[in-house]
């Protein structure tokens, strides 16, 4: 049975970006490499968003990048601007080509459906599968968007509207959020912060198809492409093992409070390529205790006070346009963590800190 140094499980964002920044830094010339992906094909599936607040592989696979974003709730709006640090989206189809490419001209990198068809007992392995049957009782961000084409250039592509709080509630917390990708092109995403257990809420498609009928006032349109998608709001269980490393969403990559994913993947693809030579000895890669013990008092606060979540959104994005990226985006230092910290009602925040789950 074939053998290999080393076996990702999941050929998706995760598995892909650790395979690609392996090889094209030559970890690979001398070892060989098993991706475990089941899927007949690659296609376009995801669309991945993020403030570009470190340099990454795929700028070639963007599709739109973004200085200005908005936020509107029931009680305001706020516009910012940031030069610094564009928001991109990356489109997976130019993604999967990309990498796929440069894998296929390597002889020491093979594709299998299933772990069954290697044996794996003196490989080391990088799962990016989380385990099945994750608890849908728990709080999830999930969400459904579609592509859509109009006749006029009705769309302000020079801004992104990242949360519109502006539709029904449901006790829980909801938004819509629109990349105009050009004037008559954009992604429209309705957004649930809630159990993922309530089918209620699941009524993707007239959710979308009203908010664009009545509040963006387009009665004519072409769906070009959907995506749909489900992240935990909880960091999955895992068991540590001696010759095993949890990546992607597995690994704990998803920052809770937004959802964002994708430029964890790459900072931890590098961390496991610059240690990749004694990775049973490397620590384990997280993006920030920090962040842990601020996304667990967020995330109590969600769950108590839904309906606060609206107006909490926009105090926080009376920050400057840096500032606010920065947190979310995982990179604000002590200074720019207190400014965000202010902007919050103290009361409910005080509660969730001294508040058990």
């Amino acid at each position: 049975m074939n053998e290999f140094d080393y076996v990702i499980i999941g050929g998706g964002c995760a598995g892909l970006s650790l395979a690609y920044e392996l090889d094209i830094n030559n970890k690979l010339d001398d070892k060989t490499l098993a991706i475990i992906e089941p899927r007949a094909e690659y296609k376009r599936d995801k669309t991945w968003s993020f403030w570009k607040v470190i340099n990454h592989n795929f700028d070639d696979c963007v599709m739109r990048s973004w200085n200005n974003f908005s936020i509107n709730s029931p009680s305001g709006s706020h516009e910012l601007t940031t030069e610094n640090f564009p928001y991109q989206s990356v489109n997976s189809d130019l993604f999967y080509k990309k990498i796929n490419t440069r894998l296929s001209k390597n002889k020491n990198i093979k594709f299998f459906k299933s772990i069954s068809e290697i044996n794996t007992n003196n490989s080391f392995i990088f799962n990016s599968v989380p385990e099945q049957n994750m608890d849908k009782s728990k709080f999830w961000q999930h969400f459904q968007g579609i592509e859509i084409e109009v006749e006029k250039d009705i769309f302000d592509d020079e801004i992104i509207n990242l949360m519109d709080f502006n539709c029904e509630q449901k006790d829980n917390v909801h938004f819509f959020y629109t990349l105009p990708f050009t004037k008559n092109k954009a992604l429209i995403e309705t957004t649930w912060l809630s159990k993922f257990d309530n089918e209620s809420l699941k009524d993707y498609d007239s959710q979308i198809d009203e908010y664009i009928k009545k509040t963006l006032g387009i009665q004519k349109y072409k769906i070009t492409f959907k995506e749909k998608g489900a992240i935990p709001l909880f960091h999955p269980n895992s068991t540590k093992k001696i010759n095993k490393i949890n990546i992607g969403s597995a690994g704990c990559m998803t920052r809770l409070s937004t959802g964002y994913t994708f430029l964890n993947i790459q900072e931890h693809s590098k961390y496991i390529r610059e240690n990749i030579d004694n990775i049973v000895n490397a620590k384990i890669y997280n993006i920030g205790k920090k962040y842990e013990f601020l996304d667990a008092i967020f995330l109590r606060v969600l769950k108590e006070y839904p309906e606060k979540m609206p107006d909490i959104f926009l105090r926080m994005f009376e920050s400057k346009a840096n500032t606010i990226v920065k947190f979310l985006s995982n990179k604000s230092n002590f200074l720019e963590d207190l400014l965000i910290i202010l902007k919050m009602p103290k009361l409910v925040f005080l509660k969730a800190i001294f508040k058990n789950d």
